[in-house]
């Protein structure tokens, strides 16, 4: 089972590209760190404000899978000091 998470995020403080990628770089090293998970931006990539992240979690358990794609999104939710979540999506292939 795979379940793909994705993310629409606004990074409201961003005023360049640098400052963007700084907030993302830092979210995405936090994610893979914490979760074990695969972390990409792929989306809004020449925005300052913008930002759509992918997550993918493999597991052969389809349960497995929604609580691991859970705990992602409310560790986004909780760490969300720098950027606004404005969608979340899950899907399980």
């Amino acid at each position: 089972m795979i379940g793909l998470l994705t993310v629409d995020l606004q990074i409201p403080a961003s005023g360049s590209l640098k400052d963007k990628r700084q907030v993302v770089r830092s979210l995405v090293a936090h994610l893979r760190r914490e979760h074990n998970i695969s972390v990409a931006e792929v989306d809004h990539l020449d925005s300052w404000q913008l930002c759509t992240l992918a997550v993918v979690c493999v597991s052969a358990e389809a349960a497995h899978v929604q609580q691991m794609m859970q705990t992602v999104v409310e560790d986004i939710d909780r760490r969300g000091s720098e950027y606004i979540v404005l969608d979340i999506r899950t899907e399980l292939l």
